[in-house]
């Protein structure tokens, strides 16, 4: 697998680092190591609080590996692809734990959806978003759930309607996406530790109880998302949307 998914568990705190050499983009093997990760952490009973970061300090997350995208040929792959994606937001939604969002840099498609998926997303100044899937032929429809829940329907629009155009940190915090933001890195690293630890020593049951509350209509989301996971993969398959990501690719 190109790419690497880590998880550290000290003190409490469950720290998973994902990377990627293309801007930390998302291949299919490393949404599946991601989502398994998540997943590891919540049964531990070492952690308590689980922290989802990437490596680097220029992009969170470039969303879906193009190389990849292009490369699908028939439904099942398109389907299984875009499948990982919602593994990732359900481990996020199902884990027994608050999931907290750190996020350095810009985030694109699937990143804008983890980031959207946490209980708790905080992020650097440089860090502005954008919903790019509509300009290459699909649409946002499996992060679409988890960004909606999050911004409300009229900043999800928003994003997936203008698809070229970047959002900023800023708009992104005024719609409820990022709880805040800061203008170093090491402000932004401090915040994360801080709330981390002070979650680490809160009581495990009362979370338990409020994660529930937090995500309570949303237990369709085992279906749903497979079946948006669906449309994407049949709107890959088309002419158009290979001619749109070929075309993206080049000017890349």
């Amino acid at each position: 697998m190109e790419g690497s998914v880590n998880l550290k568990i000290e003190n409490g705190v469950a720290d998973i680092e994902f990377f990627h050499p293309q801007s930390n983009s998302l291949p299919g093997a490393l949404l599946r190591k991601l989502a398994a990760t998540i997943e590891d952490a919540g049964k531990s009973s070492d952690a308590k609080v689980i922290v989802i970061k990437s490596s680097g300090e220029k992009s969170f997350c470039a969303g879906a590996s193009f190389d990849e995208l292009v490369a699908i040929n028939d439904f099942e792959t398109g389907k299984n692809f875009f499948s990982g994606f919602a593994m990732v937001i359900n481990a996020i939604r199902k884990a027994p734990k608050f999931v907290l969002v750190r996020v350095q840099g810009k985030a694109v498609g699937g990143g804008v959806g983890i980031a959207c998926a946490a209980d708790y997303t905080v992020a650097h100044e440089s860090s502005s978003v954008k919903l790019s899937e509509l300009a290459v032929g699909i649409g946002p429809f499996v992060v679409g759930p988890a960004v909606e829940r999050k911004v409300g329907t009229g900043a999800f629009t928003q994003l997936t309607v203008n698809a070229t155009e970047w959002q900023s940190a800023a708009w992104a915090k005024e719609k409820g996406m990022y709880a805040s933001i800061h203008s170093s890195i090491e402000e932004l690293d401090a915040e994360v530790n801080n709330l981390a630890q002070k979650l680490s020593r809160s009581n495990p049951e009362a979370m338990l109880m409020l994660n529930k509350v937090f995500w309570q209509g949303t237990e369709n989301w085992d279906t749903l998302l497979i079946e948006r996971a669906e449309m994407s993969g049949k709107l890959v398959l088309s002419d158009f949307t290979k001619k749109a990501i070929e075309k993206f690719k080049a000017k890349a």
